[in-house]
C-alpha cells in the first residue's frame, strides 16, 4: 500500500510539474514576446549548451511536428526549420538569425544520430581476410607503425610486436569488428608520431620520454606495459559506449560546427588513446590484470569531464570560427 501511495504521489507530482512548466512557458512567452526556442538561441552561445537545450525543447514539446523534427533526414532540415517557424508564428524576415541558429543545432542533432548508425554499421561488420580492402587496411596499419620493419608474412608472430595476441590479427577484431581496425589505422596514419611513441612506450614503458629522475620520483621501476592493438580495440569499445550513451554529445556539439562525422569520432579515439596511455603510466599498475580497473577509472574520469557543457576533449579539433556567428 505504501509503495502504491508513493507511486501515486510521484505521478501526481509529475503531471503537476508538467502543467506548471507549460503554464510558466506560456507566461514567459507573453512577457518576452519570444518562444522558448527563440530565448535559447538568443541567450545561449553556440555549442553544446545551446544544442542540448534546443534538443530537449523539441523533444519535450507537446507538438508532434516539433518532437519528430530531431529525427528528420539531413536534406529535410531546411523544410523542417520553415515548419517550425510557421508553427511558432515567427516571421523569418524579422528573425533571420533564428533560422540559421536552429539549422546549425538540427544539423548537429541529426548528425549525431546518423553518426551512431554509421559507427554501429562498422562495429557489426566482421573482419574478413578474404576481403582485399580489409587486408589492405591491416597491412597499412603495420606499415604506419613499423615503417622500417617489413612484414615477412601475412601470418606471422611479428603481429605481436604491435600488440596483437597471435600470428593472425583477424581473430582480435571480433568485439568491435571493422570499427577497431578503422580507428587503429586512423591513429597510425594521421597521428603517426604519437601512435609510434605510444606503441614504443607500451612495449618498453621504462624507456618512455620521462627523464630518469621523473621515473624514480614516480616509482616507475616496475612499469608494466600493455598490448597496443588490443588496448586500441578496447578503447574503441570505450569510445563507442560514450557515443551510444549520448555522453559524447557535449564534445561533438562543441567541436563540430554542423553534423559530427566519422572523422570526429576517430579524432576522439586518437585523443582517448593518448590520454589512456598517460593515465596508465600515472596509475602504475602492479600487472596487466589491473587493466579493467584502470580502464573503468579512466572511463569515469572522461564521463565527469563530459558533464561540463563547455567541454571539448580535443581542443585542437575545435569548430571553425564561423560557428561563433551562428
Amino acid at each position: 500500500a505504501s509503495s502504491f501511495a508513493r507511486m501515486f504521489v510521484q505521478v501526481c507530482l509529475y503531471f503537476y510539474c508538467k502543467c506548471l512548466w507549460r503554464c510558466l512557458k506560456f507566461v514567459v512567452r507573453k512577457l518576452t514576446g519570444q518562444c522558448e526556442l527563440q530565448r535559447i538561441c538568443y541567450n545561449t552561445k553556440p555549442g553544446a549548451a545551446r544544442t542540448m537545450k534546443i534538443e530537449a525543447s523539441l523533444k519535450g514539446s507537446k507538438s508532434k511536428r516539433l518532437q519528430t523534427s530531431v529525427n528528420v533526414h539531413p536534406d529535410a532540415i531546411e523544410k523542417t526549420i520553415d515548419d517550425i517557424m510557421e508553427l511558432k508564428k515567427i516571421n523569418p524576415d524579422i528573425n533571420p538569425q533564428l533560422g540559421v541558429s536552429l539549422q546549425a543545432c538540427l544539423l548537429q542533432i541529426v548528425g549525431y544520430r546518423n553518426l551512431i548508425a554509421e559507427v554501429e554499421k562498422l562495429r557489426r561488420e566482421p573482419y574478413d581476410s578474404e576481403n582485399p580492402q580489409h587486408e589492405e587496411m591491416l597491412l597499412k596499419l603495420w606499415k604506419c607503425l613499423k615503417p622500417n620493419s617489413p612484414l615477412k608474412a601475412r601470418i606471422s608472430k611479428q603481429w605481436c610486436e604491435i600488440g596483437f595476441q597471435g600470428d593472425d590479427p583477424k581473430t582480435d577484431f571480433r568485439g568491435m569488428g571493422l570499427l577497431g581496425l578503422y580507428n587503429l589505422v586512423y591513429f597510425a596514419e594521421w597521428d603517426t608520431e604519437i601512435a609510434q611513441q605510444v606503441l614504443t612506450d607500451s612495449l618498453h614503458p621504462k624507456y618512455s620520454q620521462l627523464s630518469k629522475a621523473e621515473w624514480e620520483k614516480k616509482k616507475f621501476d616496475k612499469a608494466i606495459g600493455y598490448s597496443f592493438a588490443i588496448v586500441g580495440i578496447n578503447i574503441t569499445d570505450l569510445a563507442y559506449n560514450l557515443l551510444v550513451s549520448g555522453a559524447l554529445k557535449t564534445h561533438f556539439y562543441n567541436v563540430a560546427p554542423e553534423a559530427p562525422t566519422l572523422t570526429h569520432f576517430q579524432q576522439t579515439f586518437c585523443y582517448l588513446m593518448h590520454e589512456f596511455h598517460k593515465f596508465w603510466i600515472d596509475e602504475d599498475p602492479l600487472d596487466i590484470m589491473e587493466f579493467n580497473r584502470v580502464r573503468e577509472k579512466f572511463y569515469k574520469r572522461i564521463l565527469r569531464q563530459l558533464q561540463n557543457p563547455e567541454m571539448a576533449l580535443c581542443p585542437h579539433f575545435a569548430a571553425s570560427e564561423s560557428l561563433i556567428n551562428m
